[in-house]
């Protein structure tokens, strides 16, 4: 089909509570599909939540994760798929013999249709990283996977459209941590508890180089260097000890912002996709008229990964 009606999803989740979590994706899930979506996407471990993770030890985050698929968070996620018709993807901690990872999947017609892996795992030492990429199919759309980090290397951006993606689910746990970058830092508690009465400054913490200013100097041009489409989520409010700031977003191949939520609540928003606007963006030009024999060689060395975000190394 040339059209496919996106749903991405935030909420504050709790945690370790994967009832709560799972109850709060049911009802976003039910409320997508009364408007009409396809698809709904919710933010990286959005089942079991993240940031309190880096503080487990190994028998604890082997306790908090679970099989896929037949743990009884994904089953779970299939019987609310069949039950509303339509797809959802959400991510949890998994375990495979003696190894956890952070995996997001996507269920669909009484299955499991993909399973990723993130690539530059860091929130807790335990955990393994995953080790290919993955695209698959939903109503005739080829959809990758990228998980938070993932996203920030551009060669996994690049090397998930060459395997034909057209659409890049990209559930984020970000925002609103110390960085280097002018601006950017923690947002103040006060600003969360007063959110009611003062919904303008928490609005301006959260739109500015903390947080949505932050995404929009590298998310739009992640879809439009590679002509994609891109499905960004975020929790909203506290994960773990860190307020995060939603802004889930659904941007087109031209990087132009087609949906995105601005509410302090548990919200979804959706946008239509059309697979025809993909040969018209620059960056599926760009793509054809690239020349691997110069730059094989360089883009491929051999390379030692180090990756650590400034609000880990400072712990």
């Amino acid at each position: 089909m040339d059209e496919l009606n996106i749903a991405v999803a935030q909420f504050q989740p709790k945690d370790g509570d994967k009832a709560y979590n799972l109850k709060v994706i049911e009802n976003l899930t039910r409320k997508a599909k009364s408007r009409g979506a396809d698809v709904i996407s919710f933010h990286e471990m959005s089942i079991t939540a993240y940031t309190f993770t880096k503080d487990l030890n190994y028998d604890q985050i082997v306790d908090l994760a679970e099989l896929i698929p037949a743990g009884e968070s994904v089953q779970k996620l299939i019987k609310i798929s069949e039950e509303t018709d339509i797809a959802i993807l959400a991510g949890l901690v998994e375990k495979e013999n003696n190894e956890v990872y952070n995996t997001y999947v996507c269920v669909n017609q009484g299955k499991v249709v993909a399973k990723f892996r993130k690539l530059h795992p860091f929130i807790n030492k335990y955990m393994s990283a995953g080790n290919k990429y993955e695209v698959f199919d939903i109503k005739g759309w080829k959809c990758g996977i990228l998980i938070c980090y993932d996203n920030n290397v551009i060669e996994n951006v690049r090397a998930t459209t060459l395997l034909g993606a057209e659409l890049i689910f990209a559930p984020h746990v970000t925002g609103c941590t110390p960085s280097a970058m002018p601006g950017r830092d923690y947002v103040d508690n006060k600003f969360w508890q007063n959110r009611e009465i003062d919904p303008v400054s928490l609005r301006l913490e959260f739109d500015g180089p903390k947080g949505r200013g932050w995404l929009m100097r590298w998310l739009p041009a992640r879809a439009y260097d590679n002509g994609v489409y891109y499905a960004f989520t975020n929790p909203i409010g506290y994960d773990g000890e860190h307020l995060k700031n939603g802004n889930s977003m659904i941007l087109d191949p031209f990087g132009e912002v087609l949906t995105e939520i601005k509410s302090f609540e548990d919200e979804i928003s959706i946008a239509k996709i059309i697979k025809s606007k993909i040969p018209l963006a620059g960056g599926f030009r760009y793509m054809n008229a690239r020349r691997p024999d110069l730059y094989r060689n360089i883009i491929g060395k051999e390379h030692t990964s180090k990756f650590k975000p400034t609000w880990i190394s400072e712990k």
